[in-house]
């Protein structure tokens, strides 16, 4: 049986990659943990609003080396880890120490441009590039008149 979907409409060929994607994130919604901002920012070189886009995740207590950053395949994915202090012998824990995994789909032509990690913040900061327009023109063929009548 196939799923129908709409996206499954015939005049709109080649669109099978998308419904992966939206498959994709539905499935990584994850639990909320850690919590993210998602923000235009200003263009640093004229201060207008831009095509700029920043992540901030809240990742207190985590370090440099505790976060992994990876894109794969459009999917940027964030994920943190940290090494439990056995030396510590804590009366009370309010902060979150466990690990997570965040996971975004970019479209085409979103780049990943530089990470940051700054008072317990973690910022992403992603283009989108412009995409290059094309015109083609495509030429009718010629065919013989038994071929066009299929003999």
């Amino acid at each position: 049986m196939t799923r129908m979907t709409a996206l499954s409409n015939p005049l709109l060929l080649g669109f099978e990659d998308i419904e992966r994607l939206i498959d994709r994130a539905a499935k990584g919604g994850g639990d909320g943990y850690p919590p993210y901002n998602i923000e235009r920012i200003a263009d640093p070189n004229d201060g207008s609003v831009s095509d700029l886009l920043r992540i901030t995740l809240a990742v207190a207590g985590f370090s440099r080396d505790d976060l992994e950053i990876t894109l794969e395949d459009k999917q940027l994915t964030i994920r943190g880890k940290q090494q439990d202090d056995k030396a510590r012998d804590f009366i009370y824990r309010g902060i979150a120490s466990r690990q997570f995994s965040r996971t975004f789909v970019l479209a085409d032509g979103i780049e990943v441009k530089s990470a940051d990690l700054a008072n317990g913040l973690l910022a992403i900061d992603l283009q989108r590039l412009e995409p290059e327009r094309l015109i083609r023109r495509i030429e009718i063929g010629r065919t013989t008149g038994a071929k066009a009548n299929g003999t």
